[in-house]
């Protein structure tokens, strides 16, 4: 019934060819456990990565906690600034304004506005005491909580201090004063019509500022993506210059 091998030989050769088979399944395990565990490791690697994004999203959030317009000429129905108040969201780390960005809608098309702590002709705004009609389109400037405006080095949310986004609101799009390039560098507005030659934006100029029932849109994307949407919505009606409307 059963066959034995009694030849040395033989013997020796059946057990040769079972340790090579035996030596290759061990090979083909350990290649196949290094192939698992490296996956293992790249597939750990991008769930911590995506948690941390997704984390980084929901915290990492700049709050709004209040919108508000300054009134610059009541007869006309027009702003002179308009200003969001902001905070970081509860739980987020140090959040970089200069590294913001706001993707803005308003009467007059879309742009995406970054930090500046430049006027429209490039010099400080510390040299004027206009809040906002000397900011560049495209561009915000930042406020601290004592009415300064900061740098980009200090314009970050740590939760000791809340700041002020300040926009203007007579330039594109909630206005339709539009910047160009001039010859020697600086930086003007123009009307669109041929005139040039104002450095910031006139309220008496003949331009046109977002005001009174006007509406707009606003995200504040924070360097991690996180994004904050608000709506502006102007009053019907302003009383007097320099009164505090609620957007």
């Amino acid at each position: 019934m059963f066959e034995f091998i009694t030849d040395n030989e033989d013997r020796g050769q059946v057990g040769i060819g079972t340790l090579i088979v035996f030596i290759a399944m061990v090979l083909v395990a350990a290649i196949a456990a290094g192939v698992l565990i490296n996956t293992a490791g790249f597939l750990q690697s991008q769930a911590e990565a995506t948690g941390q994004e997704s984390t980084d999203l929901v915290s990492e959030r700049i709050d709004v906690t209040s919108e508000v317009g300054i009134v610059g000429n009541a007869t006309s129905g027009e702003l002179d600034s308009i200003r969001v108040a902001v905070s970081g969201a509860a739980g987020s780390d140090q959040i970089d304004l200069s590294e913001t960005t706001i993707q803005a809608v308003g009467p007059n098309g879309q742009a995406n506005l970054v930090f500046t702590d430049q006027a429209a002709n490039s010099t400080s705004l510390d040299s004027f005491t206009s809040n906002a009609t000397h900011l560049n389109q495209t561009k915000f400037a930042v406020k601290n909580g004592t009415g300064a405006w900061v740098s980009g080095d200090s314009a970050v949310l740590n939760g000791e201090e809340d700041y002020t986004i300040v926009i203007n609101p007579g330039a594109e799009p909630f206005g339709d004063l539009v910047a160009e390039n001039s010859s020697d560098g600086g930086v003007y507005y123009n009307d669109g019509a041929g005139s040039s030659g104002f450095n910031y934006a006139h309220l008496d100029d003949g331009y046109d500022s977002f005001g009174q029932s006007d509406t707009s849109s606003l995200e504040i994307v924070s360097p991690s993506s996180a994004t904050t949407s608000i709506e502006l919505t102007a009053p019907d009606l302003f009383s007097e210059e320099g009164e505090a409307v609620r957007l």
